[in-house]
Order: C-alpha cells, then sequence, then structure tokens
C-alpha cells in the first residue's frame, strides 16, 4: 500500500469488507446449490435455472474479484486522527454556503464510499478537490457542469477521537 494510494475511511472499508463476506459465504454458495440442483436435471441448454444461476456466479466472482482488488490498493485513513483540525482534509465533514446563503454539509470521504444523497462526497470530486486545505471563512470557486459556482466555508468538523 503506498502513501499516495486512494483513502478510505474505516466505516468505507469495514462495508466493502463486509460486502465481500456476504458475496463469498452466503450469495455464492446459495448460487452453487442452485446451479449444482439444475446441472442434475438434465437438459442444461434450456434450463433457465442453470443458466441464469451461471451467469449470476460469474458476476458474483467479477465483483469479488474487483472488491479484493480495490480493498488491496486503498490506504485506510481515519479522520479522527487528524492533527490539524482547522482546515479540511480527509474525512472532514464541512458546512459550506453559496452566494445565496444556501447552506450544505458534506463529508469527504473516499472514492469507493460516496454517495451524493448522503452529503458522503469522494475525495476526487471536484468540490472535494476544491475544498481541500481550506480554512473557515475561505471561498473556493468550483467549475461544475452548469457553470461556476462559488462556496464559503462556514464550519468544518472531524468525528471525536
Amino acid at each position: 500500500m503506498e502513501p499516495d494510494a486512494p483513502p478510505i475511511t474505516p466505516d468505507g472499508m469495514a462495508a466493502l469488507r463486509a460486502r465481500y463476506d456476504h458475496l463469498l459465504g452466503t450469495e455464492r454458495p446459495e448460487i452453487v446449490e442452485i446451479v449444482s440442483w439444475a446441472a442434475g436435471n438434465g437438459d442444461r441448454s434450456e434450463n433457465g435455472d442453470y443458466i441464469y444461476g451461471r451467469k449470476r456466479m460469474r458476476e458474483i466472482d467479477r465483483e469479488l474479484a474487483h472488491l479484493a482488488r480495490r480493498m488491496k490498493t486503498l490506504r485506510v485513513v481515519d479522520p479522527a486522527g487528524q492533527p490539524n483540525r482547522s482546515r479540511v482534509f480527509f474525512g472532514a465533514s464541512v458546512t459550506i454556503a453559496d452566494v445565496e446563503e444556501d447552506q450544505r454539509n458534506i463529508t469527504l470521504v473516499g472514492d469507493d464510499e460516496q454517495d451524493a444523497g448522503t452529503g458522503h462526497i469522494g475525495w476526487s470530486a471536484p468540490l472535494a478537490r476544491a475544498l481541500r486545505g481550506a480554512g473557515i471563512g475561505d471561498v473556493r470557486k468550483v467549475r461544475l457542469p452548469g457553470g461556476e459556482k462559488e462556496w464559503e466555508i462556514v464550519e468544518i468538523t472531524y468525528p471525536a477521537l
């Protein structure tokens, strides 16, 4: 794992691990059982359970391989250990306001755990890149598909130790 490897929070890594374990320990064995049963029923060319089961098994194996590669290359960074809490770094929860004073709360997380609906913005997203290193009161411009927008940093918080 390199120091410039993509970051992920401990919770994000735990979610990837849980997904991997679920696929490997629950879903794949169920599909293997279905495929084995369907194979024993005779003609496989028109056996929907067999065909679908094999297809689903390939999908699961691809996802398992992808998750294994990602977990191997990601670097777990615990935002609670951030010594400089006056600036925006990985794992910060930031309250930003635009010129209309519309406030938005976001948390900078790893790209594998981003979810804009819950305010979790990926570390390499344009907004996250613009906010990196900013302090309270700083104004940052973000180039969005709809045009450029300015955001002011109102508050920065990190998880407690």
